[in-house]
């Protein structure tokens, strides 16, 4: 199946439990400033309730992953993230691009 509707990137992160605090300081800047992004549709962070160091997160995006490598990855504010949180990994991060599909595989529920 082709999508229209953009892609959706999941990453998981293996940070040192001592180190998540720390990786949410610097996670939450570069949330702000991607949650700001027009083409960014959603973000949501889930974290492990028990390897407390194992952090997913998935973002949809109303581009194309060509976009998104050549466009996105190169913003700026990236860059101090990347070059801190890269040193709390315990093992490789996961990263992978998915197709939205949508209707009738999207349903939201707000439970707040």
């Amino acid at each position: 199946m082709t999508s229209t509707l953009g892609l959706s990137l999941h990453i998981t992160v293996h940070i040192d439990p001592s180190n998540v605090p720390r990786f949410f300081e610097l996670f939450n800047i570069v949330y702000e400033a991607v949650i700001a992004e027009p083409e960014c549709r959603f973000f949501e962070v889930y974290q492990s309730p028990t390897e407390p160091g194992t952090i997913r997160w998935v973002e949809n995006w109303a581009v194309s992953t060509e976009w998104f490598e050549n466009v996105q990855m190169t913003k700026e504010y990236y860059n101090e993230y990347l070059a801190e949180t890269k040193a709390m990994y315990v093992k490789p991060s996961e990263f992978k691009f998915f197709n939205r599909l949508g209707a009738p595989y999207y349903m939201v529920k707000d439970l707040e």
